[in-house]
């Protein structure tokens, strides 16, 4: 006699958890509900900059589709036709693409290098002084220059390095030395972009070391003082580690935007002569884009410049977090 086994079937879920996902968000919504009402006022101040944002940052991203298309500007952006990564292949065969790479990279590590330590090191000496009107002073002096627009700052260094006119070739002439075209010789060109804008940022970047500084308990300070510290064994000790993870935050930034280097200044300090190394991508997608007229062209090298300062941010983030265990998120 056969024995027939019957599958057990499948168990009936209860009511209470098919309903569970539907409590969850009834509850969700009742608890935003609840946090509108108490905190109203905040989230109309957020409504404006959220809306910045969306409208004029997330919104153009969908544009980005002309970096994939043959862009025709009587078709529209939707109406071009496709050609994949077409655009992409044909700028990393341009023989320019390799200088262009070198030439943005080198200028970027240089300034972050330049620009990082100085204004630590401007911050912690402020922070030393006690005579408050020499402080002051100081102070004005180093953060004024950040006030100037860089249209100003690139004719201030023209008409300074000038061969005919430059305070600098006057001051060479005095010890028989003769006149250097500074912008015209291209291994002048990083050294002048890197260090005018060192000058014009350092100020700025100081205030914020300044508030870090600010912000260490004075009793770490009393306390070092009773133990025998020095001045530079309570920098080193107390001071430094207090702005870590402002520094960091400031380095990572820094180093995500090493990229996207100010377009004004390269371009406006830019000529025939000193093209080799002043030629950069920012510069690049300006000419290609607007210059020629060669949208896809342009979309995609800006595209391809974004992702590598995404990868940028996200590896130096990673290392930050490894070696000082603070980082931008995580």
């Amino acid at each position: 006699m056969a024995v027939t086994t019957r599958r057990p079937s499948p168990p009936v879920p209860s009511r209470r958890r098919r309903n569970a996902p539907a409590r969850y968000w009834r509850s969700r919504w009742a608890e935003a509900q609840h946090s509108w009402r108490l905190y109203w006022q905040l989230y109309l101040l957020v409504i404006v900059p959220v809306a910045y944002f969306v409208i004029f940052k997330y919104i153009p991203i969908s544009n980005a589709v002309i970096a994939f298309k043959d862009y025709n500007v009587v078709q529209g952006i939707w109406g071009s036709e496709w050609v994949g990564f077409k655009n992409f292949e044909l700028f990393f065969s341009n023989p320019v693409f390799g200088t262009l790479l070198k030439n943005t990279f080198i200028l970027a590590f240089y300034l972050v290098l330049a620009s990082f330590p100085i204004p630590i090191v401007l911050a912690i000496a402020l922070n030393e002084i006690r005579d408050g009107l020499f402080k002051r002073s100081v102070q004005l002096l180093t953060y004024a220059p950040y006030f100037i627009s860089t249209v100003v700052a690139v004719s201030m260094t023209i008409l300074i390095l000038s061969p005919r006119l430059g305070i600098v070739n006057d001051a060479l002439g005095l010890f028989g030395i003769p006149a250097v075209d500074f912008l015209g010789d291209p291994n002048y060109f990083r050294h002048i972009y890197v260090w005018s804008d060192v000058w014009q940022t350092t100020g700025y970047s100081a205030v914020i070391y300044m508030a870090a500084l600010a912000g260490i308990d004075p009793a770490l300070h009393e306390a070092a003082k009773i133990d025998g510290a020095s001045r530079w064994q309570r920098i080193r000790n107390v001071d430094l580690p207090g702005i870590m993870p402002t520094a960091v935050i400031i380095l990572v930034l820094g180093v995500g935007n090493m990229m996207a280097i100010g377009f004004e200044k390269a371009f406006l300090l830019q000529n025939d002569l000193n093209l080799a190394q002043s030629e950069i991508i920012a510069t690049y997608v300006y000419k290609t884009g607007l210059v020629n007229a060669d949208f896809s062209m342009a979309t995609a090298v800006g595209l391809f410049n974004s992702v590598v300062n995404l990868c940028l941010l996200l590896f130096v983030n990673f290392a930050a977090k490894r070696i000082t265990g603070k980082g931008l998120w995580g």
